[in-house]
């Protein structure tokens, strides 16, 4: 591990023009977005509309056509308006092949394997692609959500691809090409807002690395921006997500508790957050997303001894769709042609994203089991996702339509929309409320 002082701990990113680079080094003036998700195109949007000059790098051709017109593959507020106009203005264009650039920020993905580990491959594809368009003075930031290590295990796999350059990990304060870690810290829906306005921790391999990431993220952050190690960062990242998790399992394991004791889960959670030093979240069908259902078994692996509570959450948050799933059907088992509505199947409210989606695995559970009619209402989607689509019994349709026909309905996701859904009807319904949408409002 690479350890230097930082004599800034905390810094506050100016409001103004272009970083005009560290000393002796030219400004970073183009910038290479590697992965264009929903981290990677809404920054590299934002990049582009300080002025940089941004290369979008991804190996979808479908999306890489998109946005070279000016629309974004995935729902984002404003995205679509600032994309528009840097294309438009010259200022974004998006490749399925890296260009040379001044800096490279990695935002791919990393799920985990089937035995719950890190899955690094996008990222070391992502490494070894822009390994031949490096020179001196490039900087590579990684973003991903990785293990604690990663940022050096980079350096050692760029090393060995480019051995004419000399890189941190073996030559720190004297290395040829830059390097730091820069986890996201984004909510899907307030993503560039939140990149604007949030803290951003930067982990460099070297103090000069730290420094030279700073410059990039300058342009646009307007939160601190705390130096670190490149380990403390990822440390910290996984941290942050294992923390969420561990305080979701919390509130459902308390709610299948008050439910068992024959209690209003919310109502207890109410009343327990009226103590000035308590704050229970909500409970819900599960944990869903692509960081918190995945980072937290990242610092599990890497110390499993140590770490129980962080395991046991993970079994807490992972086993709620099947105990959702198999309430809905005990349910179902009074009707003889049942029909359940499922409302929702995002893993957040107001978003797209179906990723590790409770709710998608819960439908998709009723679906294999044959509980009975499925009417999905997802106001986000046009289509189902391929666990759902195609099946005879599983039909998406408007919210109000599903309600409607419904014997059984089982909300799984508070979307604004559904607020609005006749609730003389849902009175007259079996309802299995996993997100409190119906509670908060009586409340």
């Amino acid at each position: 591990m690479v350890t230097f002082t930082i004599p800034q701990p905390t810094y506050e990113a100016p409001d103004r023009g272009p970083a005009q680079g560290s000393a002796g080094l030219r400004a970073i003036e183009t910038v290479s977005v590697i992965g264009l998700g929903y981290v990677g195109l809404p920054t590299a949007a934002l990049l582009a509309s300080r002025g940089l000059k941004v290369i979008g790098v991804d190996l979808k051709q479908d999306a890489v056509a998109r946005i070279n017109e000016g629309r974004a593959h995935i729902a984002e507020t404003d995205l679509d308006m600032i994309l528009d106009a840097v294309v438009k203005g010259g200022k974004l264009q998006a490749r399925t092949s890296p260009l040379p650039a001044d800096a490279f920020l990695i935002a791919v993905p990393t799920p985990i394997t089937a035995d719950k580990k890190a899955d690094m491959r996008a990222v070391e594809a992502a490494l070894a692609s822009i390994a031949p368009v490096l020179k001196r003075g490039d900087l590579i930031v990684i973003e991903s959500t990785s293990p604690v290590g990663t940022t050096e295990r980079a350096a050692a796999q760029l090393r060995s691809l480019r051995p004419d350059l000399r890189f941190p990990d073996a030559a720190p304060e004297q290395a040829d090409v830059f390097m730091a870690y820069c986890p996201e810290r984004i909510l899907p829906g307030q993503t560039l807002r939140e990149l604007v306005d949030n803290a951003r921790i930067i982990g460099g391999l070297d103090h000069a690395s730290a420094l030279r990431a700073r410059e990039v993220y300058a342009h646009f952050a307007r939160g601190k921006m705390m130096l670190a190690t490149s380990r403390e960062a990822e440390c910290a990242k996984l941290a942050e997500n294992a923390f969420r998790d561990v305080n979701i399992a919390f509130a459902n394991e308390l709610a299948t508790l008050c439910e068992g004791m024959g209690v209003d889960p919310w109502a207890v959670i109410r009343m327990a957050n009226l103590h000035p030093r308590v704050n229970i979240l909500s409970p819900g069908p599960g944990v869903g997303g692509h960081c918190i259902p995945i980072d937290p078994w990242f610092l599990h692996h890497a110390m499993p001894e140590q770490t129980p509570l962080i395991a046991a959450a993970r079994g807490v948050n992972d086993g709620k769709p099947l105990r959702v799933a198999n309430r809905v059907q005990r349910l179902a088992s009074r009707f003889k042609e049942p029909v359940i509505a499922v409302l929702g199947l995002a893993y957040k409210p107001n978003v797209d994203d179906l990723r590790e989606s409770p709710a998608v695995e819960i439908a998709r559970t009723l679906a294999d089991r044959g509980v009975g009619r499925l009417l999905i209402a997802e106001p986000n989607i046009a289509r189902l996702p391929h666990e759902l689509a195609g099946r005879p019994d599983v039909q998406l349709v408007e919210g109000s339509v599903a309600v409607a026909e419904a014997d059984i309905v089982t909300i799984l996701v508070a979307h604004s929309r559904f607020r609005n859904l006749d609730r003389a009807a849902l009175a007259s319904r079996v309802v299995v409320d996993t997100v409190g949408l119906l509670k908060a409002e009586q409340a």
